[in-house]
């Protein structure tokens, strides 16, 4: 059956389709070309080249990724019927909470539900000690399976082209062909090193380096420490702009963000006493239990698709900073629709999956200015005092969660758009408070400006 109004290559009856990465954004896509093909009445084979086992734990089974799952992705996947095992969640999140120099808030989610999830992607830290928890990429890897994909545990190191059908070669030496080539490798990954050799017009994503740490705790001292929520911290050190500490299971994950992290502004991090103060008691930062240092993707790949090949994933576009896998299945489920739907040509690809690629590109220009908004707070102790105090007031009502908690739930969590983020900060009521309380200066015994007791955790 060919694509409605197509031009050019389509999908049809015995098409088969490679997708290298059987990461979220590679399971997500095998579910959607799966349950799309189904609809649209066409029979295809769909094999999914992973070499990484998701049930290992360390390097050899994880995807380097902090593991939050949105909320906007959490109601997609049970909106598609995609419902993740109470082994594989590990803690719901229920709140954030924001640390500063000047005091600390907790903002409490605006709908008051626990919609964050926190995982692994794989089946744990290096030297884990016991195997208790699932694996996100495990689960959604046979969910695909389960749905008629084939598995390949094997890496290709080679594409190109049999005439016009793409072709891959896999480690273990044997070169197959394809009607259609999904990308979903990540920024990670050095297969990305490959592939200008399969499309010459595509330039892969600018990135930048995050450091990842995984401190054992044990669940008991993780839920007393950290309890249900994501603790996140607007400290005044250079060349860092985001920082978290997520409670995981038996784990504590520690997310820094910025420009040339490095293990020197780690340890300045790790020394600060807002981060010392949410700790256990004896906690040493030398202790790690696993740590990577991944490229993230900060700005979109230039045509990230051609004739019968798309990019998806890291690889193609991502959120700046926030919900990775939320930006996985979007490109995912575009690209599968366009595919089944539309074909598998570059127009077919420009005209139905390309505006998704560029609607999250166009707002991540938002999310630029909104950490540079939150750069020159980060920089200034009256500006951190003030926030600090707005959100705290906030949290004192019982009804309203407040202009300011909104937003900052937002930009912590990736729930909104960067762009509506962005215009709420320029609400005229939003400004206007901002303004009368970094002027409004209430003196403690101290002689410091005093933050409302419920500021404090």
């Amino acid at each position: 059956m060919a694509a409605s109004g197509a031009v050019g290559p389509t999908l049809h009856n015995g098409s088969r389709v490679a997708v290298v990465g059987g990461g979220p954004a590679g399971a997500f896509f095998g579910c959607f070309i799966l349950d799309a093909a189904k609809q649209a009445g066409l029979d295809i084979a769909v094999d999914i080249f992973e070499p990484r086992d998701f049930h290992l734990s360390g390097p050899a089974g994880c995807n380097m990724c902090g593991g939050i799952l949105s909320e906007p992705l959490v109601d997609h996947l049970a909106t598609e019927g995609i419902e993740l095992p109470a082994n594989v969640v590990q803690r719901a999140i229920d709140s954030y909470v924001l640390h500063t120099d000047v005091g600390s808030v907790r903002i409490k989610s605006p709908l008051c539900t626990s919609r964050i999830g926190v995982v692994h992607r794989g089946a744990g830290p290096r030297g884990i000690k016991e195997i208790k928890w699932g694996s996100l990429d495990s689960h959604l890897f046979e969910l695909a399976q389960s749905k008629g994909a084939t598995g390949i545990r094997d890496k290709i190191v080679e594409f190109g082209w049999d005439g016009e059908r793409p072709r891959v070669r896999s480690r273990d030496g044997v070169t197959r062909d394809y009607d259609l080539l999904v990308v979903a490798v990540g920024v990670n990954s050095t297969a990305l090193k490959l592939l200008p050799r399969l499309e010459p017009g595509y330039n892969p994503p600018h990135v930048s380096r995050t450091v990842t740490r995984e401190y054992y705790l044990g669940a008991e001292q993780v839920g007393r420490s950290l309890g249900d929520a994501m603790h996140i911290f607007l400290l005044n050190i250079a060349r860092l702009e985001f920082a978290a500490i997520i409670p995981k299971g038996d784990y504590a994950t520690v997310c820094l963000l910025g420009d040339d992290i490095d293990d020197a502004l780690m340890r300045t991090f790790l020394d600060r006493p807002e981060v010392r103060g949410i700790m256990p008691s004896g906690w040493q930062p030398e202790d790690i239990s696993c740590h990577c240092q991944p490229h993230i993707n900060v700005r979109a790949a230039i045509q990230p698709f051609t004739d019968r090949v798309v990019f998806i994933g890291d690889c193609a576009t991502s959120r700046l900073y926030k919900d990775g896998i939320g930006a996985a299945y979007s490109t995912a489920k575009a690209a599968a629709t366009t595919a089944v739907f539309h074909g598998i040509s570059a127009n077919a690809f420009r005209r139905h999956y390309w505006p998704t690629c560029r609607a999250m590109a166009h707002d991540n220009r938002f999310g630029k200015l909104s950490f540079a908004i939150t750069g020159m707070i980060q920089k200034h102790r009256f500006m951190r005092r003030a926030l600090v105090r707005m959100a705290a007031m906030e949290q004192g009502l019982e009804h309203h969660p407040g202009r300011v908690s909104v937003m900052l739930w937002d930009m912590f969590t990736g729930s909104a758009p960067y762009r509506k983020i962005f215009f709420r900060g320029l609400h005229p009521a939003f400004l206007a408070r901002f303004a009368w309380s970094m002027m409004h200066r209430r003196p403690s015994q101290a002689g410091e400006d005093a933050i409302p007791a419920v500021s404090r955790v």
